[in-house]
């Protein structure tokens, strides 16, 4: 059941495919392209995501709702942008002759706007901030791949309506501290980044987005903010009264967050050689029990484990893997596959002492810990693996990150899985040629910090109006 001798820095591609079904994660077999299997373990960690982004949302005035699963090709159209900007990658539902055709929701602009039109009717009924937790469906026109790139998505989405375009840029502040909050919580790096108008969201006034890091050099975007301006409101007839009585069309912003992507992140920053490394907080099992039993000595020593496992059930989930048939070190090797945060020995020699043996899994690094202090030095170790995890992640990002003054240079960057910075012009033209010729996209510039150019454009030469960053992208 151990992980194949593939090193997740040599061959990242077979790495992750091999760990995902080994560590029954998702089953991508499955006779639908583009369609996955969440196995035990990916299932319960999507949860657990889910759990904590809609605690985040909640405590931010959200409310929880579903939404239909389909829009009309009418509704659909309103947005001529929006439209144009998936009008490829949509299923579609023929119901007949005479019927029109559905569209199965690609996200939920068009599903959710005619029923805001509805619900707002003044400056009362402002803001509106409502989510939902669904899965979200997209023809995928390129190669897919398991939970990077699929045809069935589980997100979440949150869609907002404010009075004014202050309100509705406050918003978009909001969006982004939720998002880090539970990006952190994972130990998960990113950079936030302003799209570039040619790479917004189709219908926004501007887009911006967090692209994780990812050890094949190609980043993988977790998360989306959007501020729609009054695009949509104005599409959708979606109107209020003024205070002073006067009618206005509100503005808006919609934010979405893959929870496929971010289980994918976790993956792929945490993991090494042996297998999964999980953050405590989304662990399936975050302690595992394994007596290392010697003949004669079963009885007292299962005594022991199961009194080790009673003290710390009420706080943490715990297995006790008192299994026969197979051996402590393969029992290791399992769990270490699997990822469980940290693994108590029990041995004679604990029984005998009153103490344990704890080993980390994300630094293997093993203490022995008397009985009396076990509970605490959990609690203690739990918070350092996340932490540490965060540490690690942040500070693999930013050795990722190198400055390229013309195209050779992002070409060196990239071909060592980097990501570029550089300085650009502004032109489409330019992005394009960099796309080209190095293989790379401009994913936008910094939108939590200010970087000004110095120079010129890395490409053209001509003076520099902002600093980018350019990667290979999922």
């Amino acid at each position: 059941m151990s992980v194949s001798a593939m090193k997740k820095f040599e061959n990242f591609s077979n790495w992750f495919d091999d760990l995902l079904l080994k560590a029954r994660i998702v089953d991508n077999r499955f006779p639908v392209k583009g369609f996955l299997i969440y196995m035990e373990h990916g299932a319960y960690i999507l949860d657990e995501i889910k759990k904590l982004l809609e605690a985040e949302l909640e405590k931010a005035g959200h409310k929880k709702m579903y939404f239909p699963l389909v829009t009309s090709e009418e509704l659909f159209g309103k947005e001529a942008e929006h439209i144009k900007g998936f009008s490829k990658e949509v299923f579609v539902i023929n119901q007949g002759p005479g019927e029109q055709k559905l569209i199965v929701r690609p996200t939920s602009e068009t599903i959710m706007y005619p029923m805001f039109k509805l619900w707002i009717r003044s400056h009362a009924d402002l803001p509106l901030k409502v989510y939902q937790s669904v899965n979200v469906y997209r023809c995928e026109t390129k190669a897919t791949r398991a939970l990077y790139r699929v045809r069935e998505i589980p997100w979440n989405e949150a869609h907002t309506v404010h009075e004014s375009p202050s309100e509705a840029e406050k918003q978009v502040k909001e969006a982004m501290e939720i998002y880090q909050s539970v990006l952190k919580s994972l130990g998960i790096s990113y950079l936030i980044l302003k799209r570039p108008d040619f790479d917004k969201f189709a219908g926004a006034v501007y887009s911006i987005a967090f692209d994780a890091w990812n050890p094949d050099g190609k980043v993988n975007q977790v998360a989306t903010i959007h501020n729609l301006g009054r695009n949509f409101a104005r599409a959708y007839e979606i109107e209020f009264e003024k205070k002073d009585g006067s009618r206005g069309t509100p503005h808006q912003t919609c934010y979405g967050f893959g929870f496929s992507r971010v289980l994918a992140a976790i993956i792929a920053q945490h993991g090494d050689d042996h297998g999964l490394v999980l953050p405590p907080t989304v662990a399936p099992t975050q302690i595992v029990i394994i007596p290392i039993l010697f003949k004669g000595q079963e009885k007292q020593m299962h005594e022991y484990s199961v009194k080790i496992k009673d003290m710390l059930s009420p706080k943490w989930r715990v297995v006790l893997d008192d299994r026969e048939d197979i051996t402590p070190g393969e029992k290791f090797y399992q769990w270490e596959l699997l990822g469980a945060p940290i693994r108590i020995e029990v041995g004679p020699r604990e029984v005998v002492e009153s103490s344990v043996t704890i080993a980390r899994r994300d630094t293997l690094e093993r203490i022995t810990v008397r009985l009396n202090d076990l509970i605490n030095e959990v609690a203690r170790l739990m918070d350092a693996i996340a932490s540490d995890l965060l540490e690690k992640s942040w500070k693999t990002l930013r050795a990722l990150i190198s400055d390229a003054k013309n195209v050779e240079e992002v070409k060196k960057v990239l071909r060592n899985r980097g990501i570029a910075r550089v300085e650009w012009c502004g032109r489409i033209e330019c992005a394009e040629k960099l796309k080209e010729e190095a293989k790379g996209e401009i994913r936008g510039e910094r939108y939590d910090i200010a970087e000004a150019p110095v120079g010129n454009c890395a490409i053209c030469g001509e003076k520099a109006k902002s600093v980018v960053y350019v990667a290979r992208a999922y």
